[in-house]
């Protein structure tokens, strides 16, 4: 089992991904003017409630521009399904398809078999959404095991909002390193 997690301060890692419009998506590069990224990582077009959270997607978006946030959402799905799940969502944001498994390890995310051909025909991430920095850091990072287990929009752009504010001066949250100089052989 992977129990590998991005740790929140560090570099986002370079994820290169197909773009449902053609080209490619390098997931830890905003696009300009924007100088933050969301990034949400979602089941595929076989999960019903992916499609609402990636609808409810298309209402943050300006909200996000006007903090200097971009956003692209992507998933483990061919291009086919990808288009096809399109249809439905009718993205203002790009969306990415093809995330390998290194990919998602890489990414730190809970990694599902299909429970039949219907739902999938390869393994797929569960939920991920991560915030990347002006600086290339995980700001914020949330990842699921489930659909259901996802932050509300409304209060990341809430506390997104709060963060980029500059009098708040709001650190990166979760960067606690344990001091390995304490010898407990010592303790008495």
């Amino acid at each position: 089992m992977n129990n590998f997690k991005l740790a929140a301060g560090e570099p986002f890692p370079a994820i290169i991904v197909s773009d449902t419009k053609g080209g490619e998506i390098n997931l830890s590069k905003p696009t300009m003017p924007h100088d933050w990224r969301v990034v949400v990582v979602y089941r595929g077009k076989h999960c019903p409630i992916c499609t609402r959270y990636l609808t409810e997607l298309n209402a943050i978006v300006p909200k996000l521009s006007e903090l200097g946030i971009d956003l692209v959402a992507v998933s483990a799905d061919t291009l086919e399904k990808a288009n096809a799940h399109l249809l439905d969502v009718e993205p203002v944001y790009p969306v990415g398809y093809g995330l390998s498994v290194e990919q998602m390890q890489q990414l730190g995310l809970y990694i599902s078999e299909p429970r039949s051909p219907e739902e999938s025909d390869r393994a797929f991430a569960e939920p991920g959404l991560f915030v990347i920095n002006d600086q290339g850091q995980l700001q914020l990072v949330d990842i699921a095991n489930a659909p259901f287990a996802r932050p509300s929009l409304e209060s990341l752009v809430m506390g997104l909002r709060f963060i980029r504010n500059p009098d708040n001066n709001y650190p990166i949250r979760g960067t606690h390193k344990a001091n390995s100089t304490v010898n407990v052989s010592q303790a008495v």
